[in-house]
């Protein structure tokens, strides 16, 4: 079979596979990962081996930067004690965990090889538990936990990595220079995403053509890691520094008509790379099975599931202590009392979803393909690789949804709560902006559309219900009903804008009423989206 022939039928399995796994409400990377590891047994197909040094660039960049890009720096900043807690401490804990197991099962491993194996199954996926999470509408804070650890425990996990990838590869490394190197690589990442998004968005948004800045948005993407390697920092970090600092001017500033599709074609990207990535790793297993021998099989299977159960049980022993701990030193300040605990530490119950919320994905696998090929002991830290991958998959994720029912989490009605809020002011904002622009009856029935869309949200914000339909305009629009509705449109935004500035609504309100916009925009201005 032809390369692009294999493509192809890949992705139309992707797209069944994950079609059956929203119907049978599982994570669809774990159907696409057991299929994966069901090519590496038939006998025919092709061993494809990837450039170890395209992996990480290929598969990380685009997703992460998708990821960075929706992430509410509101609710970050809310939560970071927690945040941290996993993306560091998390990590470190079980990097140390794994690494002492696999040293434990194969003595003559370096450890340096031990701890890269545990820096390449620390970092969880968290599109893989929000694939799940998002349709049990769990509390919004879980989301954002979640969604915050996986933008920067990639970064920690990975400079671990790195340092241990070389130590294994050189033979030594200093442990004085360790330290200097990582505050180095941590200050410059940061330093450098943010030089590079003020640089490029100049040049973004001076685009106006669809396709060419969908093009330029991931040539950006790709430019932005490979500077931070090629100075010898941190991709992850710097991707994540420029995605959102970026994130607010590009919003600010990108029409609509640019940003709707640019959003449908990243979507499209970030789905098609986590399939790529997974059943790429079957086809790595493939020529690993091809090169061991049965009783090296068993031996590897042992190993991959004990590294696999050390990286469970890590993650929930971390979790649930600091868990504990939190909760604890928020009695002893408050005199026992209960109060809001809840927003500074997690409960019981939301620590066990959290722990169990370990799912690893691409960042896993991607970080094991990106092994050099002289890299010692390389077969096996693959083989435990995906078998870390596999099992968090199938076992965490096709249990994550009884056990949140059992457990018995209820979703908030934070975020939905901010968005009918800002239906409202920004409705209000549209209406004195018309009263502003126009006073004669050619303007009226104009305002009694958005007298009655405000009339609508007030009920509803009263009421905590879902908006009822919106009422089209009658007939067609003239061009001052166009230059009304532009009038409109921009004051609605620039209070949705002030609103999300001064913390009154996350960056998940703000996307959602963002998109309501553009697609009123589209739809009542046609002269505008063809311009």
């Amino acid at each position: 079979m032809h390369v692009f022939e294999l493509v192809i039928a890949l992705l139309l399995g992707g797209a069944i596979l994950t079609s059956l796994a929203r119907r049978i409400g599982a994570p669809y990377p774990a159907l696409v990962a057991l299929a994966g590891a069901g090519l590496a047994l038939i006998p025919g197909t092709p061993t494809i081996m990837l450039d170890p040094s395209l992996a990480l660039t290929l598969f990380v960049a685009p997703v992460l930067l998708d990821t960075a890009f929706d992430a509410s720096q509101r609710d970050l900043r809310a939560n970071w004690r927690t945040v941290v807690g996993l993306a560091v401490g998390a990590v470190a804990f079980t990097v140390a965990i794994v690494a002492i197991v696999a040293r434990l099962l194969v003595p003559e491993m370096p450890w340096s090889v031990a701890i890269a194996l545990g820096a390449i199954v620390a970092p969880p996926d968290a599109a893989a538990a929000t694939a799940v999470l998002n349709q049990l509408r769990p509390p919004h804070r879980l989301l954002v936990i979640l969604e915050g650890e996986s933008l920067f425990n990639d970064a920690s996990a990975l400079l671990v990595y790195r340092l241990a990838v070389g130590a294994a590869l050189a033979g030594t490394i200093s442990p004085v220079t360790v330290v200097p190197t990582l505050l180095v690589v941590t200050v410059g990442s940061v330093v450098l995403g943010y030089v590079l998004s003020r640089v490029l968005m100049r040049f973004l948004l001076r685009v106006h053509d669809v396709s060419t800045a969908v093009v330029i948005q991931f040539c950006c993407t790709f430019a932005v890691w490979t500077v931070a390697e090629r100075l010898h920092l941190s991709g992850i970090l710097t991707l994540v520094v420029f995605a959102m600092t970026a994130a607010r001017r590009a919003s600010d500033f990108t029409p609509a008509r640019i940003r709707i599709p640019a959003y449908a074609v990243w979507d499209f990207a970030v789905f098609v790379l986590n399939v790529l990535a997974f059943i790429l790793i079957g086809f790595q297993l493939k020529g690993i099975l091809a090169r061991i021998t049965p009783f090296t099989l068993l031996e590897y299977i042992g190993i991959g599931v004990a590294v696999c159960t050390a990286t469970i049980i890590a993650r929930i022993l971390w979790v649930s202590g600091a868990a504990w701990l939190a909760r604890r030193r928020y009695r002893l300040a408050h005199d026992g009392h209960k109060g809001h605990r809840e927003s500074f530490a997690l409960s019981r119950g939301a620590a066990a979803i959290v722990g169990w919320c370990g799912l690893r994905g691409i960042v896993t696998l991607a970080a094991a393909l990106a092994l050099p090929a002289t890299f010692p002991y390389r077969d096996l830290v693959l083989f435990a690789a995906f078998t870390v991958v596999l099992g968090t998959l199938v076992v965490q994720g096709m249990t994550l949804r009884p056990l949140i029912k059992l457990l018995g989490l209820e979703g908030d009605p934070t975020v939905a709560h901010e968005v009918r809020l800002a239906r409202v002011e920004t409705m209000r904002a549209a209406l004195a902006a018309l009263d502003e622009a126009a006073e004669d009856e050619m303007s009226v029935p104009l305002r009694r559309r958005y007298e009655l869309l405000l009339r609508r949200a007030e009920a509803d914000i009263e009421a905590e219900r879902e908006p009822a339909s919106e009422p089209s305009p009658e007939g067609g629009m003239t061009e001052v009903d166009i230059e009304l509705v532009r009038v409109a449109t921009s004051a609605e935004r620039r209070r949705l804008r002030a609103l999300r500035a001064d913390g009154t609504i996350s960056d998940a309100a703000y996307q959602q009423i963002e998109q309501e916009l553009d697609l009123e925009e589209l739809d009542l201005m046609p002269t505008a989206a063809n311009a």
